[in-house]
C-alpha cells in the first residue's frame, strides 16, 4: 500500500499564502507603529520636562503670571485669600 499525500491546489496554496502574507505584513506595520508610538511618547515627555523647567525660569523672573502665548502678554495670577494668610 502506498501513501498517498493529501494536498490542496497549487491556487488554493497560494490564495492561503497571500492570506498568511496579508497579516504578517498588518502584524509587521502594526508593531512598527506601536514602536513610533512609545518614541513619540517618549519625545512628548522630553519635551513637558523642557517646557517645566522653562516655566520655572519665567516664573523666577515674572512670578506667578498666566501668559498668553500668542502675543506674550502676561497677567499675574491673584493669591487665594487662604494661600495669601498662610
Amino acid at each position: 500500500m502506498e501513501n498517498q499525500v493529501n494536498k490542496i491546489t497549487q491556487e488554493q496554496l497560494e490564495e492561503l499564502q497571500g492570506f498568511v502574507k496579508k497579516i504578517n505584513q498588518a502584524a509587521s506595520q502594526i508593531g512598527n507603529l506601536e514602536l513610533q508610538k512609545h518614541q513619540l511618547k517618549h519625545a512628548a515627555a522630553e519635551v513637558q520636562q523642557e517646557l517645566n523647567k522653562f516655566q520655572g525660569k519665567l516664573e523666577e523672573k515674572y512670578g506667578k503670571v498666566t501668559i498668553n502665548v500668542e502675543d506674550g502678554v502676561y497677567e499675574p495670577i491673584p493669591e487665594k485669600e487662604d494661600e495669601a494668610s498662610s
